[in-house]
């Protein structure tokens, strides 16, 4: 197994916008993030030999065209929508480990902005989300077009059988947009959120107000897995991979049949992650966990084993995921106050945060940390990491 055997080297991003766009299209803008990180790495493109690209906004081929990757005999896509990136450093981790390829590169990004909107991908191609001919067929017709609609029938049920409140839905923005006021780079840097301000923000789609949903965001990240020892040639302190692990809920592509309504893929992920790190979650230092919406960081926060399920409104409350808390989570601001760019970003974070790179949003003496990835209708990935 690739326990403590590869680690990440190099990480790179954009600068994060919204309007007027970026200006570049999606592969230019996944090319810059992933030439920011062959240079923090200290490595050239002619060395990578495998590429992880993101679902649906770029190809393996077309990376290595424009980068100079002349060697390239390892590429593959996750479509686990989301779920990608930390299920691509997972199969990275193999990957170098096996002799499959030496370096490998996991780019993603888009003009999800400026671009065209998951409701309308999902309505003209059904290949975009593994439940894509579900939604087109039984929810779009009934007026669940676009993610917020469709996980807040999660979200509800939660608030149903566990009594979650809005107000703990709000802990959680609230602790998102404080940690981006110690980020330069958060699109809402410098806009502080209060709870009044979070209460009084549109409905959306009940439960989910304005305030419960992510940043859509142009911009782009990426990260480049090695072997330990490929690693002691490097320019920067190795990020050692401790465990990682993917799952799907079943059915995957569909929601309101599910015979346990509240399981999801990091309900079957996380043991097995933690299980390989030798680890358990009480000993992770933070957590950056995929926040596509509020109630999503609750509900993983339970399903990865924070806390018990239905417990999660009470661990988020508080104060108990902001930094000087029980557990710092999204400690960049994550998608609801950083940026949306596929949940790469947060593997960013956790790199510095284990490198002692995050300044003002530093966690103290981190040794361990946690990232997940959540997509589509509840696939889900997890990610050990140390320094």
């Amino acid at each position: 197994m690739f326990k403590d055997k590869a680690c990440i080297v190099g990480v790179g991003e954009t600068p994060f916008c919204r309007k007027p766009g970026s200006g570049l299209s999606e592969m230019g803008i996944q090319l810059k993030a992933a030439v920011a990180a062959l240079e923090d790495a200290g490595l050239k493109a002619a060395q990578i030999d495998g590429i992880l690209p993101f679902p649906n906004v770029g190809k393996a081929e077309a990376f290595a065209a424009s980068l100079g990757c002349e060697n390239l005999r390892f590429a593959a896509t996750l479509h686990m929508g989301g779920a990608a990136p930390v299920g691509s450093l997972r199969m990275a981790a193999m990957a170098v480990t096996s002799g499959a390829a030496d370096y490998v590169m996991v780019p993603g990004g888009w003009n999800g902005y400026s671009g065209a909107r998951v409701r309308e991908t999902a309505a003209t191609d059904v290949n975009s989300i593994p439940g894509g001919e579900i939604a087109r067929d039984f929810y779009m017709p009934f007026g669940l077009t676009a993610p917020p609609q469709w996980y807040a029938l999660m979200a509800r049920r939660h608030m149903h059988e566990y009594g979650t409140t809005a107000e703990q839905f709000g802990a959680v923005a609230l602790a998102m947009r404080k940690h981006a006021q110690l980020n330069p780079a958060a699109l809402m840097h410098g806009k502080p959120l209060t709870m009044d301000d979070y209460l009084a923000s549109p409905m959306i789609a009940s439960p989910y107000r304005l305030l419960d949903c992510c940043v859509e965001t142009d911009g782009a990240a990426a990260f480049i897995v090695t072997t330990v020892e490929r690693a002691r040639d490097l320019r920067q302190k190795p990020v050692y991979i401790m465990g990682a692990a993917a799952g799907q809920p079943y059915p995957a592509d569909e929601i309101t049949n599910r015979a346990d309504f509240h399981r999801t893929g990091l309900t079957n992920a996380a043991p097995e992650a933690f299980r390989i790190a030798g680890v358990t979650p009480a000993d992770a230092d933070f957590a950056q966990i995929y926040d596509c919406f509020t109630f999503e960081v609750i509900q993983q926060l339970e399903e990865a084993g924070f806390c018990k399920r239905g417990e999660g409104g009470a661990f988020v409350e508080n104060g108990g995921i902001e930094l000087g808390g029980r557990l710092p989570v999204n400690t960049h601001g994550g998608l609801l106050s950083q940026a949306h760019v596929l949940g790469i970003a947060h593997v960013v974070e956790a790199v510095r945060q284990l490198r002692g790179e995050a300044g003002a949003r530093q966690v103290a003496d981190a040794e361990i940390g946690v990232v997940t990835g959540w997509g589509d209708f509840g696939d889900g990935s997890i990610a050990v990491l140390r320094r």
